[in-house]
């Protein structure tokens, strides 16, 4: 008899790796579909998660005109450090997880997918491109500053020859130093801004067209007050990054209006390809896991080497305790919230 059991006991061991793969299949999963009932919770997700972009992406827009959160003031700080920490869990928590689903699904073929780890390779080379934008935007649009300054710089060396006006001189040049600062942080602001909003717009069109083409209201249902909170939350880290970086009322408000329809877009191209797309074709895996992996990559690089050092080793944080403590629990506090919405999305 124990022979018996021992021997049942090592083909349930052996059968095991096959019944779990045998769980895992790749044909459309057993749902509960109603096309007519989830197309109307598609059109409730659009309208939602339209207003909770905007919103969160204004409200440090229109919040610049309040003195005590405009960017220099302790508050902002605090605000910015919530917004990284939603991004920075944005990026490990719901991004990146997703395109490790995708890229080692059972649907594709074992050769390459399964030998190689796709999504971290294509994530790391995302952040090292995103490092090698940031960094020769900066240095191009410096140049370009630079160059603008010299004929400037060049009369105020010809004023200064006259012994009588060594004094103004210097003077003089202390000032457009100064001037020269700001702009090259005004040019660092900008170029951060806009591939922050790249890495964003690349997830939030997957995001679109997957709740877009699903026919599952139990799976719907839930994504669009998830999905609301996530946009919301998102909208408030770009929405930061565009007042630092002073853009004019019409290019924020495009960045903002690009930033707020483009999962909605998505939503909408979900629901004209609904009849066609099948979410476990290689194609659909492939594409989705590479521009997750990348939206992660950028992201990460993004919330912890332009938002947070940027910010916590700023000399205004470094020499005040009490901002220090503040920005650190306002960080955890936004990268838990945005885990918490993981449990939904």
């Amino acid at each position: 008899m124990d022979k018996r059991l021992r021997l049942l006991f090592i083909l349930f061991i052996i059968r095991l790796p096959i019944l779990v793969l045998g769980e895992c299949t790749c044909d459309e999963e057993d749902e509960d579909r109603d096309r007519d009932k989830a197309l109307r919770y598609k059109i409730a997700a659009i309208a939602s998660i339209l207003v909770g972009g905007t919103i969160g992406v204004c409200i440090p827009i229109i919040g610049k005109k309040i003195p005590a959160l405009q960017p220099e003031k302790n508050v902002f700080f605090v605000i910015k450090a919530f917004a990284a920490g939603v991004i920075l869990a944005t990026g490990f928590i719901h991004v990146l997880p997703d395109a490790f689903e995708s890229l080692t699904s059972p649907c594709l073929s074992e050769n390459p997918w399964a030998n190689f780890p796709f999504t971290g390779f294509v994530a790391m080379l995302s952040a090292i491109g995103t490092l090698m934008v940031d960094s020769l935007s900066t240095s191009y649009y410096t140049r370009s500053h630079l160059k603008n300054a010299l004929p400037v710089l060049g009369d105020e060396e010809k004023v200064g020859e006259h012994e009588g006006q060594v004094h103004v001189h210097t003077h003089d040049t202390h000032g457009h130093t100064s001037a020269d600062e700001v702009g090259s942080d005004l040019i660092r602001h900008r170029v951060i801004s806009q591939v922050l909003e790249l890495g964003i717009v690349a997830h939030s069109v997957i995001i679109g067209i997957s709740l877009g083409a699903s026919e599952s209201p139990q799976t719907i249902r839930p994504l669009v007050a998830a999905l609301t909170f996530h946009q919301f939350f998102e909208g408030m880290g770009l929405g930061s990054c565009i007042v630092q970086a002073k853009f004019k009322s019409r290019a924020a408000t495009i960045m903002g209006l690009f930033f707020s329809l483009t999962t909605p877009i998505g939503i909408g191209i979900g629901i004209g390809i609904s009849q066609v797309y099948d979410e476990n074709s290689s194609t659909a895996l492939i594409i989705e896991g590479i521009f997750n992996a990348a939206s992660a990559g950028i992201l990460i690089y993004m919330a912890l080497v332009d938002l947070l050092a940027a910010d916590f080793m700023n000399p205004k944080m470094q020499t005040n305790k009490m901002l220090q403590v503040m920005a650190n629990i306002s960080l955890l506090l936004g990268a838990g919230c945005m885990s918490l919405i993981a449990k939904w999305a």
